[in-house]
């Protein structure tokens, strides 16, 4: 006949260091435009702002 495992009381999980946190975890946060996206963008508000001027004259 086996006999029972006698398993470790359990305790309540060991309380983390909030200073010390995993560099992968530091990286994340709000997702910004890339760089090409921004230059796009400049590229559009230049051609906008041609175009408004020749209507203007």
């Amino acid at each position: 006949m086996k006999r029972a495992k006698h398993h470790a009381p359990l305790r309540p999980p060991k309380q983390r260091d909030p200073v010390a946190v995993s560099p992968l975890l530091r990286k994340g946060g709000a997702h910004g435009k890339t760089a090409a996206a921004k230059r796009r963008q400049q590229k559009v508000a230049l051609g906008k702002a041609l175009r408004d001027s020749e209507a203007a004259e």
